[in-house]
């Protein structure tokens, strides 16, 4: 198995420079990070209804999926505690975390649920933040990959013989479009309660594997909802164009998985590899062999989000449940993952290199660009030198944030980053919650660490990685 040079190891900005030469990858990086410089310049976005927005520097908090609310999907004190630290960060744009639409949509027991039992509790966290920060919260229902329970009932947006095979379903379990009609209803009803919660724009999710991104690659999808790019995007458009009706002041945003791949499994030797996918669907933003990217049905479903009025985007990739190395760049996997088959800084720069193409194709969206967390200590380096060439508008913060929320702060004020801090990638972040466990990061968060959990969550790794010898 191929070790990778870990990223940490590397002395300054020249040695990062000389690693990327050596394994044939670009990315621009800068010499010295000038506070006042272009990661502290104020951005624009306009939305075709709500208007201007004006985000008072570069720096993005990412939305992330929690796994610590209530059994109902209301906020806990660690959800508010994660939301006050949001606040304090230094960053211009807080992109609140993936909440369901409905219980059932949701995509583990204890995500948030924007339902009417909870909208109070849910508005409470926009109070948490910094009244100058501009914030949105991002709707999503799990489609494919719904958990709500222990025992959940996945709900498909079309088949795949792959992931129904993983999943051991039958194929009736695909959403019908008379589903898909009565679900429209939950996603406009949350997106007034985001706009009477008081926050500036809601992000209508399409990303990640989950139903809608589902639903842009469902060409082998009858009805009105499947098909051809029109029907494959009609879900979307009603959406964005009935909360446009309901909240004319309230902004649309959305994040997409600007490509992905097929699925990947662990090899004999532990390392991922592409997974035999024929009579597979051509995944959205990929080519027919699903190992490569094509961007023209990106390109024209961003053009689609041009003409609903959208001004402001977020760029990821791929699906952690079927290529968590294309999405989330990591030199320590989850534990139940596989290693990763490339230099961790080749999937950082993939998606880099990707909202690079996209936004120059689209210079009225404002993008918020992904991938930046394994770049570590060389995070504000690297993005200093995208922002300067116009690769993207905004930095993402993702896992990063949970290590490290005053990152943006420190990088703004001159300040050294606190190296203990620094994200690693280590990924108990999503391997404690998918044993169960509550979401945090638990190596570097001293208040996780101490927790009882983390006794829990070195114990399941370790039986993990004996079931893997």
């Amino acid at each position: 198995m191929t070790r990778y040079t870990q990223i940490k190891k590397l002395d300054g900005p020249e040695a990062l420079r000389e690693h990327l030469d050596r394994i044939g990858v670009g990315l621009p990086v800068s010499d010295r990070v000038d506070p006042s410089g272009v990661l502290a310049d104020s951005v624009t976005f306009t939305d075709g209804s709500a208007g201007e927005f004006t985000i008072a520097n570069r720096f993005a908090v990412l939305p992330m999926e929690g796994w610590d609310g209530t059994s109902d999907g209301a906020p806990t004190d660690l959800v508010r505690r994660r939301w006050s630290r949001f606040g304090s960060s230094g960053c211009g744009l807080v992109w609140g975390e993936a909440t369901a639409v409905h219980p059932s949509g949701r995509a583990n027991p204890n995500q948030l649920v924007l339902d009417e039992r909870n909208a109070e509790a849910i508005a409470g966290l926009r109070s948490l933040l910094d009244p100058a920060q501009v914030s949105g919260l991002q709707l999503t229902h799990s489609g494919r990959w719904c958990r709500p329970v222990a025992d959940p009932v996945p709900r498909p947006a079309q088949p795949h013989p792959v992931l129904d095979a993983r999943q051991h379903l039958r194929g009736d379990e695909v959403m019908s479009d008379g589903e898909l009609d009565e679900l429209i209803e939950s996603y406009v009803a949350a997106a007034v309660r985001v706009a009477d919660a008081g926050f500036d724009f809601v992000d209508v999710k399409c990303c990640h594997g989950y139903l809608l991104h589902e639903l842009l690659g469902a060409r082998d999808r009858s009805g009105r909802y499947g098909g051809d790019f029109e029907g494959r995007t009609r879900f979307f458009r009603t959406v964005v164009e009935r909360i446009r009706s309901e909240r004319p002041h309230l902004a649309v945003a959305v994040r997409l998985s600007a490509f992905d791949f097929v699925p990947f499994r662990r090899g004999a030797d532990g390392v991922g590899e592409p997974e035999p996918t024929a009579g597979a669907p051509v995944p959205f933003g990929g080519t027919s062999d699903g190992t490569s990217i094509d961007l023209d049905e990106p390109n024209r479903f961003l053009d689609l989000v041009g003409e609903l009025g959208i001004g402001l985007v977020s760029t990821t990739a791929g699906s952690p449940y079927t290529n968590p190395h294309i999405q989330r760049p990591a030199y320590f996997p989850p534990s139940d993952g596989y290693q990763p088959p490339e230099d961790p800084l080749v999937g950082v720069a993939r998606q880099i290199a990707a909202t690079a193409e996209l936004r120059a194709a689209h210079p009225n969206l404002t993008f918020v660009g992904s991938g930046y967390s394994y770049l570590q200590d060389f995070l504000p380096h690297v993005a200093d030198a995208v922002a300067a060439v116009g690769g993207t508008d905004l930095i993402g913060l993702g896992r990063m944030i949970l290590s490290y929320p005053d990152l943006a702060a420190d990088v703004l004020d001159g300040r050294p980053m606190r190296r203990r801090a620094i994200c690693r990638t280590f990924s108990d972040c999503t391997t404690a919650p998918r044993a169960g466990l509550v979401s945090g990061c638990y190596p570097l968060d001293d208040f996780y660490n101490e927790m009882p959990e983390r006794i829990e969550l070195a114990a399941i790794k370790r039986r993990l990685r004996e079931q893997q010898r």
